[in-house]
């Protein structure tokens, strides 16, 4: 693993001689033990799904989106790819506000993203966009973009159509998340093997402070983070999703476990009180990209304090009748009953309602 500050440091981690941190000192951590036995593939009863909870203008269509999430007010966000699964040339606005009831409010942000992928809202609801694509003859791409509610761009991180690794450009970034104190962590790489494959940190100023990972299998090394989340502890989890896990770090980047039982995860949320929304748009039987025998595509839900699978909403693989969600990439939770989940294959973001 790769760790980089803005001075040195040395990361020590409880490893064992495989180096990966045991199922007891995991525990002893106080972070969810690894659970990497039989998948949890048996389907919920218990969520209804709503492919048309969202309400479009006259004549816009949606476009694959891995973007959905909430707000203060209890809006509900969506950012998609301008009804297509590129913004590059369009005039649409990808990014989109809804009422708690579905209904379309305003949107914005034409001609400012390519590929808008991440996704979160911070504590004074700005928005966090990452976008993943790069276009070094119009200046666009390849950062991560900070707008108010009302459209307005605040920041850049990243150099627009500049791909890189340094401190201040990014290549692919997928994910991105604003902590309490305003830190700002950005999963930096989208391609197995090739690319950055970094979590990268700022400071609430955008200043970068720190780094970490590396293309590899071992523990604080990437193949493609792509979703993060914090814990009540203040614990983040990076969806490790073409190594089949999620890791546990300290916002400083110590290793401090790791969970397989939750699948091959393209996004996660974790929710007040600790239930990790976990959902895998990838695993398959069949050998070369998404190989993961045994595992059925889908939605897992479970407590972060036990590590415990309890609920599988599944996805069209076990559905021939035509399933509940195909591609679910982006995740996000009300707290009140309700699942979205935003879907690239589908073009369509699906609202689950507990019965």
């Amino acid at each position: 693993m790769i760790l980089r500050f803005a001075r040195c440091a040395v990361l020590a981690l409880a490893l064992t001689p495989l180096g990966v941190m045991s199922v007891a000192a995991q525990t002893a951590a106080g972070v969810p033990p690894d659970r990497p036995g039989a998948p949890y593939n048996t389907p919920s009863m218990n969520y209804v799904a709503d492919m048309d909870f969202f309400k479009l203008p006259p004549g816009r269509k949606m476009g694959s989106s891995s973007a959905v999430r909430g707000d203060s007010k209890g809006h509900i966000w969506i950012v998609d790819r301008c009804a297509a699964n590129d913004c590059s040339g369009s005039s649409l606005d990808p990014i989109m506000e809804f009422d708690a009831n579905g209904n379309f409010i305003k949107a914005f942000g034409a001609g400012l993203l390519l590929f808008p992928h991440g996704f979160t809202i911070d504590a004074q609801d700005n928005l966090w966009i990452t976008d993943g694509h790069v276009d070094p003859a119009h200046r666009l791409g390849d950062v991560v973009r900070e707008f108010s509610p009302d459209g307005t761009l605040i920041r850049t991180l990243g150099k627009p159509g500049v791909s890189g690794s340094g401190h201040d450009t990014l290549h692919e970034p997928s994910s991105v998340l604003v902590a309490p104190d305003g830190s700002i962590f950005v999963g930096d790489g989208h391609t197995e093997g090739q690319g950055n494959a970094r979590i990268v940190k700022y400071d609430a100023n955008g200043k970068y402070l720190m780094e970490w990972g590396g293309h590899g299998r071992g523990p604080g090394q990437f193949e493609v983070p792509h979703s993060m989340a914090l814990d009540s502890q203040g614990r983040l989890y990076v969806a490790d999703r073409a190594n089949n896990r999620i890791q546990i770090f300290t916002q400083d980047g110590k290793f401090l476990g790791q969970m397989h039982q939750f699948g091959r995860n393209s996004g996660i949320f974790i929710d007040a009180n600790d239930i990790l929304y976990a959902t895998d748009s990838e695993s398959r039987e069949a050998s070369g990209y998404g190989h993961h025998p045994g595992w059925r595509r889908g939605i897992r839900i479970g407590s972060v304090r036990d590590g415990v699978v309890t609920t599988f909403i599944p996805d069209d693989d076990l559905n021939p009748d035509g399933g509940t969600t195909s591609g679910g990439e982006g995740i996000w939770s009300d707290g009140k009953g309700h699942v979205y989940s935003a879907q690239v294959e589908q073009k369509r973001v699906v609202r689950y309602t507990l019965k």
